[in-house]
């Protein structure tokens, strides 16, 4: 089964808050992604609301609820108290862990589980009492996998920021590429599932898929809006789903 595709919104939200304006609109725009076949939105609520505000989360809670059930609403983030009531409010299918400092202009690496396990472990338990599935966002190192086995998590999210930055070395990419397929590896064999985000493309997700045919959800925000500029959202949105199947 091809990984599923769920689109990041917060590229979106950035462009929309330049102005006090309401367009674009991320409702409109995550309606018509579903609407093309993406599976699931995601969106990363910072304290800042420099991407994401507060006050569209239940405005896409509803619009997947209302519109498109059966797809997933995906919510990340760093796990402060205020973070986690934001998540029970809204009743997201999948939470995902992210170590993002505030001040970070994006996510740029995963956890440290050795050393972060303790940090982890009841976070998890919470939210896994709530109902939710819980990814954590991992970098590709196979020796974090066991550790991160250990807190009870469902899956892990590979950050594939430095294989994507190789877009133009294909020497390079083939080596973040095995990195990649060597962590999902581990994490198969200790019982994790494998999503993956960050600056995938309609190129380099191809390979990736076909390193990990496990892969279970991919999301995709910056080169995905970046195609939007030029396809649109949905023929983009239907570029990415025929990139998910390898």
């Amino acid at each position: 089964m091809p990984a599923k595709l769920s689109v990041n919104l917060n590229a979106v939200a950035m462009l929309r808050n330049r102005r006090d304006l309401p367009w674009p609109s991320v409702t409109g725009l995550g309606r018509i992604a579903l609407a093309a076949g993406a599976h699931g939105l995601t969106v990363h609520p910072r304290p800042d609301q420099r991407h994401i505000r507060f006050a569209d989360l239940p405005e896409l809670r509803a619009l997947i609820d209302d519109e498109f059930p059966g797809r997933e609403f995906n919510i990340e983030g760093y796990p402060t108290d205020a973070f986690l009531d934001l998540v029970e409010a809204h009743q997201p299918e999948q939470v995902t862990l992210v170590p993002d400092d505030p001040s970070q202009a994006t996510s740029d690496h995963g956890w440290d589980f050795n050393k972060q396990g303790a940090f982890l472990e009841p976070i998890v338990a919470r939210l896994k009492k709530k109902g939710f599935r819980v990814s954590l966002f991992a970098d590709p190192e196979p020796g974090q996998v066991a550790a991160a086995g250990a807190l009870a998590a469902d899956r892990i999210e590979l950050y594939t920021g430095p294989y994507g930055g190789c877009h133009d070395e294909s020497e390079k990419a083939a080596i973040e590429l095995e990195k990649l397929g060597k962590t999902a590896d581990a994490a198969a064999a200790v019982g994790l599932g494998v999503n993956a985000g960050h600056d995938l493309t309609v190129a380099n997700l191809p390979p990736l898929v076909r390193r990990i045919p496990a892969l279970a959800e991919v999301s995709i925000g910056h080169g995905l809006t970046a195609d939007a500029l030029e396809h649109g959202m949905a023929e983009t949105v239907r570029r990415f789903l025929k990139a998910c199947a390898g």
